[in-house]
């Protein structure tokens, strides 16, 4: 019996002290977890060790894995509500823009027509501007023409009325005369015959003195006839020029070239036209130098002058021709032979591919390139043709004499038909 009790007293001390070292232990999950399933076999669990708080507490680790889950967490339910937000706003931004286009489409479209329509009503009346001004300019051309007209036909019956009275006053004389054919010839000279011959004189005189004005104010005014327009280089410059565009070829070995000019002033070397090469600048040029007229072909050099052929502030016809036959050069003036020559640049072949030009010298790489202002032309031109071989004397003689003489072109480049772009001011006139 004693034993017994012992023994129980034994037991029950053993099981107080495991559960003494389980408290202490670190692994405290573990071997509870151990003895519940030592005791499940055993005995039952009771209401105690059911109501018993048993975890074990979280580590660091723990902690920072939770920490992460819950930012995480949170991070998801910002970022949707952010979301959800967004899709509010586009809806309401979208929503807005249809309203504001709806309100305000019809404003624009109005706005771009009004513009639109101020735009072509501004074209419109610049157009009718323009349009009035050349209409202007064209009523006052025809009325300078038609006070022209009248003026010459007025010119023209006075000295029909002259030659009338001169007609008159010669047959008053032969009447005279055979009146007083028995009288005393000394006597009635020195009464009658020097009263008739003073007259006479008085009126040639005045007649005379009409023509030339006449005259002097056409010629400033008028065009040469059969002349529709001309070129005017209204001063000496550096950038007024013309470029001359021929579309045949200018590869010659002959030409003649017909011009009307009218200068203002002559220098030294004053340019009429010149055509050149990158290689020879000095292949064709017709040039004026005080009263005479220059040709030269080949270079500068080359030359034939014709000297008192110049008249500045009046027209005047050139025409050069050339051959490399023999080298025969020849200048014309006003349909007259002035100089002509031979062995000037023989055999040589102008070449294709240069640069033609009026008022100005060929002397850069480009059309326009390196002028000098002291070369410059200035007055007006009208009539260029260049012919690629040599007219007759008899159409030469001609030319300045026709009453269409700037109808008739020449096959290299012909005036009225090849392109003549004026520059820097010079311009077109009529």
């Amino acid at each position: 019996m004693l034993s017994q009790e012992m023994l129980s007293l034994t037991i029950l001390l053993c099981a107080f002290w495991s559960s003494s070292s389980a408290l202490n232990n670190e692994d405290y999950d573990l071997m509870y977890l151990n003895f519940e399933n030592e005791i499940e076999s055993i005995v039952p669990a009771t209401e105690e060790t059911i109501s018993c708080d048993c975890q074990r507490e979280d580590t660091e680790w723990d902690k920072l894995f939770i920490m992460l889950e819950n930012s995480q967490m949170k991070e998801n339910m910002l970022l949707q509500s952010i979301d959800e937000i967004l899709k509010v706003e586009l809806q309401t931004l979208r929503a807005e823009m249809i309203e504001f286009v709806a309100n305000f489409a019809g404003t624009c479209t109005t706005t771009i027509e009004k513009v639109t329509s101020r735009v072509l009503s501004q074209v419109d009346q610049t157009l009718m501007r323009k349009r009035d001004h050349v209409q202007e300019s064209k009523t006052l051309h025809e009325s300078e023409q038609r006070t022209i007209l009248e003026e010459l036909l007025q010119l023209t019956l006075n000295v029909s009325n002259r030659l009338t009275q001169l007609e008159s006053v010669w047959q008053r004389t032969a009447k005279v005369e055979t009146g007083f054919q028995q009288q005393d010839k000394s006597s009635y000279m020195g009464r009658g015959d020097n009263f008739t011959l003073n007259s006479l004189w008085e009126e040639l005189q005045q007649t005379r003195a009409e023509l030339k004005g006449s005259q002097k104010w056409a010629a400033q005014h008028l065009l040469p006839a059969g002349c529709e327009t001309a070129i005017l280089f209204p001063m000496r410059s550096k950038k007024i020029f013309g470029s001359v565009h021929p579309t045949a070829d200018m590869t010659l070995q002959s030409f003649t070239a017909c011009i009307w000019v009218k200068v203002t002033e002559v220098l030294d070397k004053t340019i009429v036209f010149s055509y050149g090469t990158k290689r020879n600048p000095y292949e064709i040029q017709f040039y004026l130098s005080h009263e005479s007229a220059v040709l030269a072909v080949g270079s500068d050099q080359n030359k034939l002058i014709a000297p008192n052929t110049i008249s500045p502030g009046h027209w005047a016809h050139f025409c050069g021709t050339w051959s490399s036959d023999n080298g025969t050069i020849s200048l014309w003036a006003n349909g007259e032979l002035v100089a002509t020559t031979s062995e000037i640049a023989e055999a040589h072949i102008i070449p294709d591919g240069g640069i033609l030009q009026l008022g100005q010298e060929k002397n850069g790489c480009c059309v326009g390139g390196g002028f000098d202002e002291t070369l410059a032309f200035s007055g007006k031109l009208t009539g260029f043709n260049i012919w690629n071989r040599v007219l007759s004397n008899e159409e030469i003689t001609a030319r300045p004499r026709a009453e269409d003489s700037c109808n008739i072109r020449g096959n290299v480049v012909g005036w009225g038909v090849t392109e003549i772009l004026p520059h820097g001011g010079a311009q077109y006139v009529s």
